[in-house]
């Protein structure tokens, strides 16, 4: 079971990296408004330069998407928090080490439960 002490430094980690993903998501919306593209859009003169353009788009939203994605796992992390459910393992209620917790605070899964987890769905 975690500390008090461990649970609040996970916490501000876990907002910590909120917030910056936040900044990171604004920066990359921001981007995608950016003139440089729609100026390169408005110059494609073949399809090659038409797929460039499409290709920078692409990027661009796939890592808004990774970004969104962190963003509802923190949060869901976070409401686990403050209802008292944070730390147990989705699959057999287990605790999940803190040391797990440290490198991946958004962990809902033990190691041993992960693992079975990445074996039954690598397909």
């Amino acid at each position: 079971m975690l500390s008090k002490k461990q649970t609040t430094e996970l916490k501000t980690q876990l907002d910590n990296r909120l917030l910056k993903l936040r900044d990171e998501i604004k920066h990359e919306l921001q981007s995608l408004d950016n003139h440089e593209y729609n100026e390169a859009a408005g110059q494609v003169h073949d399809i090659g330069d038409n797929s460039l353009v499409d290709f920078l788009t692409d990027i661009n939203l796939a890592a808004i998407d990774r970004h969104i994605q962190e963003v509802k796992n923190i949060e869901a992390a976070l409401l686990k928090m403050s209802e008292g459910d944070y730390g147990r393992c989705s699959d057999c209620d287990a605790p999940i080490k803190h040391q797990r917790l440290e490198v991946q605070p958004t962990a809902t899964r033990c190691i041993k439960c992960q693992a079975e987890h990445e074996k039954s769905h690598l397909n």
